[in-house]
């Protein structure tokens, strides 16, 4: 069975990578009898692999035991899962099969592994390793033919660090982990999940099903979702009961998301642009495209050269080669010659379509305030590059991508200027 077809039959819905990922580990153990340790955040969905894997195995047409071991009290957990005899202690009114036991034969699922407590954890790992165990009062052996898988949120290294989990037990646990991304990493499926669970309370609660508009849709992809999946199952529920409208816009999305935990939302992406744009104004835009004509300019004046050396090898196509013909063409013999001799023609071609001196007007409020400002190129150069290094903290990599040139080229104007 393929991914596809499990994700049909469980109906899983994502297409992220790391989902899949942990479906294909899931398929590949379904069919071994290895112990299984699903790790993820809390809500992530972590109950759906045991399933999967139980259903593909050959423990099919056995039982499937779900155990919370979170949910059991400490002074229980011991005769829930290994049962009891009769007067094992006060209330004991007779024996009983504990989970291990009703297992036999299947799968047992111990979701919150990490909460048993140390006395549990011994009794688990003899049954891991041997397939024995014995009832809570009874000193008889009994064994049992059960796969294991276990499922936890929380930090497995700590946890043994810390004392709180048999380290010998976890790698018992581990023979193969899989682990289930959190839902702010499955950016591409949040939409998806969204309209599913929109679907559903439509049907529950026949009514017609919610949709997000544009802006919502940026906003619900950027929330953080400390939840996860089952938060958004929450607020998709919430909103499909109480809101009449069936168009959600942003802020109708926003009163349902705590602002706490609102990180990233679809108003701090287009916020941040907004500042991006700020920072860098229209007059710095056009400081920016006259730098970029100032470096095609020299590009092309390398150009020129190289066809009055005779050079055979430009790789050009044909429209360039039209222009670089027609821009050759224009030079008088002399330029030609002193183009050659020097590297210049008789006016310098880094500056024939650029002026030195730039003056910039702008114009602000109803007053029409006219200000000048005339600083030469290289200036204008160094203090454009030396803010996108700021902004970016000093990473030439996306410093390099804001001016739009190659992170040697940065790196050559960071010498030149003598930036730090």
């Amino acid at each position: 069975m393929n991914i596809q077809q499990v994700k049909q039959r469980f109906e899983i819905i994502g297409n992220s990578p790391k989902l899949n990922r942990a479906l294909e580990v899931a398929i590949q153990v379904a069919p071994t009898d290895i112990s299984v340790l699903v790790t993820g955040e809390s809500g992530t969905g972590k109950e759906i692999i045991p399933q999967v894997i139980h259903q593909l195995s050959q423990r099919k047409h056995g039982n499937y035991v779900a155990v919370n071991c979170g949910a059991i009290p400490e002074g229980t957990i011991d005769s829930e899962l290994f049962g009891h005899e009769k007067g094992a202690f006060t209330g004991a009114t007779g024996s009983r099969k504990g989970y291990f036991e009703e297992a036999d034969g299947g799968t047992i699922f111990l979701d919150e592994v990490a909460e048993l407590p140390q006395q549990t954890q011994v009794r688990l790992l003899r049954v891991l390793e041997t397939g024995e165990f014995m009832r809570v009062g009874s000193s008889k052996v009994i064994k049992t033919n059960v796969r294991v898988v276990a499922a936890t949120n929380e930090n497995m290294t700590k946890a043994i660090e810390k004392g709180k989990f048999r380290e010998d037990l976890l790698y018992r646990l581990s023979t193969v982990p899989i682990k289930l991304p959190p839902l702010r990493e499955r950016k591409e499926d949040i939409h998806l999940l969204f309209r599913k669970f929109a679907i559903d309370f439509a049907e529950k609660y026949r009514m017609p099903a919610i949709k997000l508009d544009d802006k919502a849709i940026l906003a619900l992809e950027n929330y953080e979702w400390p939840g996860n999946i089952r938060q958004l199952k929450n607020i998709v529920e919430q909103i499909s009961v109480i809101e009449k409208e069936r168009e959600i816009n942003y802020d109708i999305l926003m009163s349902y998301l705590p602002a706490e935990e609102f990180a990233n939302s679809g108003l701090s992406v287009m916020e941040s642009k907004s500042e991006e744009s700020s920072s860098f104004s229209d007059r710095e835009l056009i400081y920016k495209f006259l730098f970029d004509m100032k470096r095609d300019m020299n590009e092309l004046k390398k150009l020129v050269i190289q066809l009055l050396k005779g050079d055979k090898e430009i790789d050009l196509t044909g429209s360039q080669l039209d222009v670089l013909n027609r821009v050759y063409s224009d030079f008088t013999a002399t330029e030609k010659a002193k183009l050659l001799e020097t590297g210049k023609p008789e006016e310098d071609s880094s500056t024939a379509f650029v002026p030195e001196e730039v003056t910039i007007v702008d114009s602000d409020y109803q007053d029409h305030v006219e200000v000048e400002e005339s600083l030469s190129l290289e200036e204008r150069e160094r203090e454009f590059v030396k803010k996108a290094l700021e902004k970016h903290n000093g990473r030439r990599k996306d410093a390099a991508k804001e001016l739009g040139i190659s992170e040697r080229t940065l790196y050559r104007k960071i010498k030149e200027y003598n930036l730090r």
